[in-house]
């Protein structure tokens, strides 16, 4: 973000914590109960935003160098995403054009001593180059007549932009980063997150609707009661900055650390690291910059229940995690994260997920003071075309 827009929100912050108030929408907003378990919503819900959506998939830094790759299957497509020899990022559909086996598992890369410049295919060695070129087909007999330059990967379209991949899982048209973004770009470019390195992924299944995993991240009300033990020691609770970038958002929680800036001249106010700044990009990207380092959570829809869902959860540090004091410096600090998240705000969220059918309620309650909640869920309601959500 630039100088301007982080002193305004220093000194937005500054407001709320002198007058003990926060960022507040106009009205309560009550969002029903079905948003969460409806089995006909949840369908449309992985059509719209999981199937024809561009979703972030992968920061640039998880493919930095010609020949990276990651392979990616929890929109439901097989995805193969590469870094060309001309540094391009490409997108396929994992799938051989021979026989349809997948191309390739896991993840690899293009550095000294990987070598990676091509993909043969395990079922009969078809091979592709990072630019899905069919190079060979195992063998020069019985496939005569096959036009080599028709039968490549299926290319998926594929945006990179502010060290975020975005890919399309269904060929057609390629991403318009000012229409995803809708103005969120230049805060998101100034971390240079292109630059930052992979520490590590963890893969999470949870009993929940994949919203709900999203709604964790949307409020501090709750971190003195949930994590009183953990980060209520180090945040200013119940207190945020909120900004719309279209369906995207974006909360600044402010640590208590923030106070000391008020010491300072305002042309020396910074955000970053006083505060943990969560960023929403629609519909399920969660990007936390906390402190010197990157949080990432991206959300999927999972089996075909409303109630489960899938996470991959990943830490990204400034520099590369190459001593042993480092290695155990951020172990600490992704257990940290994980204990947090995956051990007390998911597990509350799964008994809420559990007692929807309960017949206790038909709407959930969203308060003035939680404002992200319902503009999150209006920008879900308005681009499935569902019943406008009822407010009080």
């Amino acid at each position: 973000m630039d100088r301007t827009t982080e002193i305004e929100l220093v000194r937005r912050i500054f407001g709320y914590l002198d007058t003990r108030t926060t960022a507040m929408s106009d009205r309560v907003h009550l969002e029903p109960v079905t948003g969460y378990d409806c089995h006909e919503q949840a369908q449309r819900e992985r059509r719209r935003f999981f199937r024809d959506e561009p979703l972030v998939l992968a920061l640039s830094c998880d493919v930095a160098r010609p020949g990276d790759f990651i392979t990616h299957d929890l929109t439901g497509v097989p995805i193969l995403l590469a870094r060309t020899r001309s540094g391009h990022a490409r997108a396929f559909v994992n799938v051989c054009r021979h026989r349809g086996a997948r191309v390739v598992e896991g993840s690899g890369c293009g550095g000294s001593g990987c070598g990676r410049r091509s993909f043969a295919c395990p079922y009969h060695a078809w091979t592709y180059d990072c630019d899905g070129r069919l190079l060979g087909m195992g063998t020069t007999r019985g496939f005569e007549g096959v036009d080599r330059e028709h039968h490549g990967l299926t290319a998926l379209p594929v945006l990179e932009r502010h060290g975020l991949v975005w890919v399309r899982p269904v060929p057609g048209a390629a991403p318009d980063a000012d229409a995803l973004l809708q103005g969120m770009g230049d805060a998101l470019d100034a971390y240079g997150w292109s630059g930052f390195h992979r520490y590590e992924t963890r893969t999470l299944r949870r009993r929940m609707n994949w919203k709900l995993a999203v709604d964790t991240f949307l409020e501090s009300w709750h971190v003195p009661v949930l994590h009183r033990r953990t980060i209520a020691q180090a945040l200013h609770s119940g207190v945020a900055a909120f900004d719309r970038f279209g369906r995207n958002l974006r909360l600044v929680f402010p640590l208590k650390s923030i106070d000391a800036l008020r010491g300072w001249p305002e042309a020396e106010w910074r955000v970053v690291p006083y505060a943990l700044i969560v960023h929403v990009v629609f519909p399920s990207t969660v990007l936390v910059m906390a402190s010197d380092h990157l949080e990432s959570w991206r959300i999927f829809p999972a089996g075909q229940s409303p109630d489960e869902s899938v996470i991959e959860a990943s830490l990204y540090t400034p520099d590369p995690v190459e001593t042993e004091a480092a290695r155990g410096e951020w172990a600490r600090r992704f257990a940290q994260m994980l204990g947090t998240v995956e051990a007390e705000d998911f597990p509350v969220a799964e008994g809420v997920q559990r007692g929807l059918g309960a017949g206790a309620q038909a709407c959930l309650t969203f308060g003035r003071h939680e404002p992200a909640l319902a503009h999150f869920h209006r920008a879900v309601a308005r681009e499935l075309g569902v019943e406008a959500t009822r407010t009080s």
